[in-house]
């Protein structure tokens, strides 16, 4: 098997819980608890539905019992003086029972479809915000295919549950204890006879819920790795084109896809075993309560018309179950689906918030680390880096590749949380600040800022949603990004396309620096904000750099010198250590890290 065939199903073990009895309680117990919080709110409506499911019930079950009086007591009596009175009774009595059991059936379905609704709506609401709030950190392990699929084919899966057949589940239930306790109370001997096909039963059903369990989650692992590489090969169809791999990535999904199927027909064989198991002891039980009962009838120990209820409960005994065969493959499907979405939703941000958030009405923009130790797993990133910012202060932070540049903007802006230390902000721990105070005061841009399949001007409003249009071509003229806006067709509504695919590196990077400057912030972090543009739209960036960074706190992350010579301070580091700090000049001048690199810039230009 090809190695990357072997990486992409190792995604779907690392997605995968391990199969034991403790694993499979816990994860059990994890659903359980998602699914009562999901129906607590509508306690009401449920008890409601219980109801009228209860009274289906009792029309259904009234049916068989009226058609033994109507033999008994009813068709005997009419031979002997043809009185038709008893008849008449019992058979607008079955009518009643009928029609009761139709409206029953009817209010039930309308009831549990709102229910339903409301827990899909419900559903989809936490995962999306439980994404959302997860950190970076989550998102960089949790691939976008694998949050695709939680969010469609998991939620679809429930919702088929749902929509396609939770009455049948419970009328089966109800089926059992009430048609078992009738058919001991209209004849116990034929009743005890009928019992004993029940361990089969049981047994079958057992055998069936244990296997089909595991096929089923393995079907919710295989189309998740499916759409995994569906997405991630779209996500990335440049790179995908320009190296000609679209014959194996084809070869790939073509194996995934084939285990999928795989997966589905293990889950239908099991359903081809189990349905005509349910079939085939259900007319064996029929057969012997046939002659059992046809013998107690002949001899006298028992009347027809017991004998024809009890044929007929079997049949509304057997029915349901053979029905909730075929229902089976969506609950075990939305079964393994909800334990996907349970893990999810169990899933603990990286970054939480606080208890008791401590009150940030305006940040000055002053920044401490103090002795800050972080690591990417084991990977010790920042050893114990002390750096203090002065409120207003630009400073740039450089260093080779790897020495933690980067990480140092991310704790600032709290995408992560220090192992050790602390990432203060005007005295204030970042991890005692509430999410929305601190994203107002600290504000990132990067190199690649992500533009919305939105206008331009929409665009620009996110970073204060709640601004006018106005406002926002104020930041766009205050930017320099007022020009080429207003030359584009439909000027601020014109649409930037897929990730703003319509405008020039430049113009994305204006646009998101636009966006910063309506959000104004007491911190700007640039994270390699100018590294991909052209000189010249390099230039018509950092005149807009000069404005945005006025009168606040700003951290710059460039490998283009040219960029980091607008910084009131230099901080030189390697590997998470500060070899160096000072004035841009006063490094430039020297001999140490920052001057090496400097030259070696300017020798690049040449």
């Amino acid at each position: 098997m090809s190695t990357d065939i072997k990486s992409w199903r190792g995604v779907a073990a690392e997605d995968a819980d391990e199969l034991d009895v403790a694993v499979s309680l816990r994860l059990r117990d994890r659903s359980r608890r998602l699914l009562a919080s999901l129906l607590r709110p509508h306690k009401r409506p449920l008890w409601w539905a219980v109801a009228v499911l209860l009274l289906q019930n009792a029309g259904a079950m009234a049916g068989p019992y009226l058609v033994k009086v109507g033999i008994d007591r009813g068709i005997g009596p009419i031979r002997a003086d043809g009185d038709y009175t008893v008849l008449i009774v019992v058979t607008s009595a079955f009518v009643v029972a009928a029609v009761t059991e139709y409206l029953a059936k009817r209010a039930f379905l309308v009831a549990s479809g709102r229910i339903g609704q409301a827990v899909l709506l419900d559903l989809r609401t936490r995962v999306y915000d439980h994404f959302q709030r997860l950190s970076p950190a989550f998102h960089e392990r949790y691939t976008s295919g694998r949050v695709i699929s939680r969010l469609t084919s998991d939620v679809d899966a429930i919702g088929e549950l749902l929509d396609g057949g939770i009455d049948d589940l419970v009328l089966a239930g109800l089926s059992v204890v009430s048609v078992g306790t009738i058919l001991l109370f209209l004849d116990l001997p034929m009743g005890l006879v009928t019992l004993l096909s029940f361990p089969f039963l049981l047994w079958l059903s057992r055998w069936f819920q244990r296997n089909s369990a595991l096929a089923y989650r393995r079907t919710r692992e295989a189309v998740a790795l499916v759409i995994v590489h569906f997405v991630e090969s779209l996500g990335g169809i440049r790179a995908v084109q320009a190296f000609r791999r679209e014959p194996r990535n084809q070869e790939i999904f073509e194996a995934l896809n084939g285990d999928y199927r795989r997966a589905n027909e293990r889950a239908f064989k099991l359903v081809a075993i189990f349905a005509p198991g349910i079939t085939l002891i259900g007319n064996i039980t029929v057969a012997v309560v046939l002659v059992y009962g046809g013998s107690r009838v002949m001899d006298g120990s028992t009347e027809i018309g017991v004998l024809a209820a009890f044929l007929l409960y079997l049949r509304r005994f057997f029915e349901p179950m053979q029905e909730l065969s075929m229902f089976y493959n969506s609950l075990q499907s939305a079964t393994a689906a909800l334990e996907k979405l349970s893990g999810v939703l169990e899933e603990a941000p990286g970054v939480p918030e606080p208890a008791e958030p401590m009150p940030l009405p305006k940040a000055g923009g002053r920044l401490d680390l103090e002795h800050v130790h972080f690591a990417y797993r084991t990977s010790v990133v920042l050893p114990d880096l002390d750096l203090h910012v002065p409120a207003g202060q630009t400073v740039a932070l450089v260093g080779a590749t790897g020495a933690g540049k980067t990480t140092i903007a991310r704790l600032m802006a709290r995408f992560y949380d220090p192992v050790e230390g602390a990432v203060r902000l005007d005295g204030l721990d970042l991890r005692d600040l509430s999410e929305a105070d601190l994203r107002r005061a600290v504000v990132m841009v990067t190199q690649e800022n992500f533009l919305f399949d939105d206008s331009v001007g929409e665009n620009i409003r996110f970073g204060r949603p709640g601004a006018t249009s106005d406002d926002v071509v104020a930041a766009a003229e205050a930017i320099g990004a007022h020009e080429f806006i207003d030359a584009l067709p439909d000027g601020y509504d014109t649409a930037v396309g897929k990730r703003g695919g319509r405008l020039s590196a430049g113009q994305r990077q204006l646009v998101a620096f636009a966006r910063a400057f309506l959000s104004d912030p007491a911190v700007l972090i640039l994270d390699e904000a100018t590294s991909s543009l052209d000189i010249p739209s390099e230039r018509l960036v950092q005149r807009a750099l000069r404005t945005i960074l006025a009168d606040r706190t700003a951290v710059i992350i460039a490998h283009r010198l040219s960029t980091v010579e607008i910084a009131d301070r230099v901080v030189v580091l390697d590997q998470g250590r500060i070899v160096e700090d000072g004035a841009p000049a006063e490094l430039m001048g020297g001999e140490g890290g920052y001057a090496g690199l400097h030259r070696a810039w300017a020798e690049s230009l040449v």
